[in-house]
Parts: structure tokens; C-alpha cells; sequence
């Protein structure tokens, strides 16, 4: 009888605790929060480590940028025609400088004395945009939307004076974080051409050194794990370079055919804001209506049509080619992961949050499918299905 109820027992147990899958999730919570719980008590040990890594940050994100950008130059090189790694790195690294160079003595200069005009004319542009709007809403016609509109362009103005003016202040009374940032951005730029160096020549050795270290029987799976996330960081990051640099050639070659002023800043700023998926393109194409339509209305429906013909080559034809859909994202979800991750982390949530956020997909369904196999949760479930497939074939 005694060995009866301890075989009921132990089979209630295993039933609604070890092999029921509701319980097993909330136990994992219950440890995921605990363990957030546990590091926020000790917090204060793991702050000299966060301003360890958030000062070596900036050159390692700068050089494995770069290094997505250039290794495939240098891998099919030392592939098809047997030439070092070391000399292809040092042919780019001198090819890079002679471009800067050359960006520096030509394309710089222009942008630059655009990019100060337009700094300079702004607030005329502004004032005559605002103007012409009120003007237009003088019409009796729009009676009823004129004092909308007007909260609006009033509201729009403080919040632009209240922003610029808490810039000044805090550029004047954060001075020495404003030495800080030149100091981190010539560190970074003095230090991350050696770490794209390294990472360029043994870079290709890092994925089996890594796995190394794992257990025995997990090496495969760890090797396959290090290669997705691989390959997933490497399409994303050179397809929204590339895609970034043919937007700016397209506004840059289609503001100069219509001849709308400021077109190589309003280019090269579009091709930046490019990096932000979905939203990047029309912030920037903001200000480049507000100057079309200040100029002319003609050169207004130009930029519409120049606006409409790069959306038509992006969404058709680059963006496809080079981006297709790699990271197996619905544009909801990268909608709504771009809003909570500028939400929590600004800027950087913004630049970051996809990539960190398909590096986190490959690992959790990594370890899920891994738990499936392992866990006797799905063994119902499994031998179910088989019985399904089995009961199909007898049929």
C-alpha cells in the first residue's frame, strides 16, 4: 500500500510540476526575475565593469562595422586567388585613406558651405513657410481649421526655441562631458583601425576558438549557434549600408537634376537617417519639402517626384536585392520594436535594437528547440503526432 501512494505521489509531481509545461514557464520567470532581482542588488560590483565595456564599446561597434563591410573582399580574395589576408588588408586600408582624402578635399568642402547656409537660412525659411501658411489659411474657405492649425505652428515654434535653448545650456554647463565625447571620438578613431586590423586577419579563427570552450557534446550545436548570429549581424549591417549609401546617390543625383538648393547636405543627411528602417526617409525628407516648397511650387512637385521615384527603385528593386528578408521580420514587428526600443534607449535603441533583437531570436529558439528534444514537457505532444503519421500511412 506504502508503495502505492509514493507511485501516485511521485507521478502527481511529475505531472503538475516537472513535465507540465505551464509550470515549467513560470518557473523559468520566477528565475529570469530573480536573477534581474540579484543583479540590481549588486549593482554597485558590476559598475566598474559597465564603464569598462562602455569605454572599449564605441571602437569594437566602429571596427565590426567595418570589418562586415571589408571581409568579404578579403575572404573571396584569399580564396580564388590565394593572396594573404595581410596584403588585402593593408591594399584596403591605403584605398580608405585615399578616399578620405578625397572626400576631404572635394565632397567635404560643399557640403559643408550647404550645410551652413542651410544652418544660417533656416530660421528664414522657417518664418517665410510659416508665413505662407498663414496666408493660405487667411482663405474663408478654411476658417475652420485656421485656429488648429495656428496652436499648432505656435506650439511647434516653443518646443523649438525651449529645445535649442536646453541644448545651449546644457552644452554650457556640461562642459567637461562635452570634452569627454571629443576625447572618447578621437580615442575611437585613433584605436579602431587596429581592432578592425586583428579582426580582419584572425577574425575567420574566432568562431573555433569559441567553441572550445563548450562542452563536448554541445560544440556543433554552439558552432551552428555562432554562425547564425554571424551571418545574421553580417546581412543586416552591410545591407543597410549599402542600402543607405545608393539612397544618398539617388536624392544627391535627383536634388541636383531639379536644382533644389542644399541637395548633397539634404542627400547625405537622408542616406544617415536611412540607418533608422522605415522612418529614416521621410524624416529626412521633411526638411527638403519645406525647402521645395519655399523655392517654388514647381520645384515642390519636383521633389514629390524625385521622393516618389527613389521610394520606387528602393522598395523595388535595391532593397529587395540586397536586404531581401534575412532576418525574417514582419514590418510590424520591426515597427513596433523601433518605437520600444527609441522608447527605453533613445538613439541607440534605434540603431540597435534590430540587430540585438535578432541575436536574442537566434538564441531563444536555439535553446526552445533544444529544451523540446531534451524535456519530457512535449513527449505527449510528440508521440501524438507520430500516431497521427502512423494511423495517415495505415490509411
Amino acid at each position: 500500500m506504502k508503495q502505492k501512494s509514493n507511485s501516485k505521489r511521485a507521478s502527481f509531481f511529475e505531472k503538475w510540476f516537472l513535465n507540465n509545461r505551464f509550470s515549467v514557464i513560470l518557473f523559468n520567470l520566477l528565475l529570469f526575475f530573480l536573477i534581474i532581482w540579484v543583479f540590481n542588488k549588486i549593482s554597485f560590483v558590476l559598475n566598474p565593469a559597465w564603464v569598462f565595456f562602455s569605454a572599449i564599446l564605441p571602437p569594437v561597434l566602429l571596427a565590426i562595422i567595418q570589418y562586415y563591410v571589408m571581409n568579404p573582399l578579403v575572404d573571396w580574395l584569399e580564396k580564388h586567388w590565394r593572396i594573404p589576408r595581410v596584403v588585402t588588408i593593408i591594399a584596403l586600408f591605403l584605398l580608405v585613406i585615399v578616399i578620405l582624402i578625397w572626400i576631404i578635399n572635394t565632397i567635404i568642402p560643399i557640403v559643408q558651405g550647404q550645410i551652413n547656409a542651410l544652418i544660417k537660412n533656416w530660421p528664414h525659411i522657417w518664418d517665410d513657410a510659416v508665413n505662407a501658411t498663414q496666408t493660405t489659411l487667411r482663405d474663408p474657405r478654411l476658417h475652420s481649421v485656421r485656429g488648429n492649425i495656428d496652436k499648432i505652428v505656435d506650439n511647434t515654434q516653443k518646443t523649438l526655441f525651449k529645445s535649442g535653448q536646453d541644448a545651449v545650456n546644457a552644452t554650457i554647463t556640461n562642459i567637461s562631458s562635452a570634452v569627454s565625447i571629443i576625447t572618447m571620438i578621437v580615442m575611437t578613431l585613433l584605436t579602431a583601425p587596429f581592432i578592425l586590423f586583428f579582426m580582419l586577419k584572425d577574425g575567420h579563427e574566432l568562431r573555433p576558438y569559441l567553441t572550445k570552450f563548450a562542452p563536448q557534446r554541445w560544440q556543433d550545436s554552439f558552432s551552428k549557434l555562432l554562425y547564425d548570429i554571424n551571418y545574421a549581424l553580417a546581412s543586416y549591417i552591410r545591407g543597410q549600408i549599402t542600402v543607405a549609401f545608393w539612397v544618398g546617390v539617388m536624392f544627391a543625383i535627383g536634388y541636383t537634376v531639379i536644382g533644389l538648393p542644399y541637395g548633397y547636405a539634404l542627400a547625405i543627411l537622408a542616406a544617415f537617417l536611412n540607418l533608422i528602417p522605415y522612418f529614416g526617409t521621410m524624416i529626412a525628407f521633411i526638411p527638403a519639402l519645406v525647402i521645395g516648397i519655399m523655392t517654388s511650387v514647381p520645384m515642390f512637385i519636383k521633389v514629390l517626384i524625385v521622393f516618389c521615384i527613389e521610394q520606387l527603385i528602393e522598395g523595388r528593386l535595391i532593397s529587395p536585392l540586397v536586404m531581401g528578408n534575412k532576418l525574417e521580420m514582419h514590418p510590424i514587428t520591426t515597427i513596433l520594436l523601433l518605437i520600444g526600443a527609441s522608447a527605453v534607449w533613445g538613439l541607440w535603441g534605434v540603431v540597435f535594437g534590430i540587430p540585438i533583437y535578432a541575436i536574442l531570436k537566434i538564441i531563444v529558439s536555439r535553446v526552445y528547440n533544444y529544451y523540446r528534444k531534451a524535456s519530457e514537457v512535449f513527449d505527449d505532444e510528440d508521440d501524438s503526432t507520430t500516431s497521427e503519421k502512423t494511423n495517415l500511412k495505415e490509411n
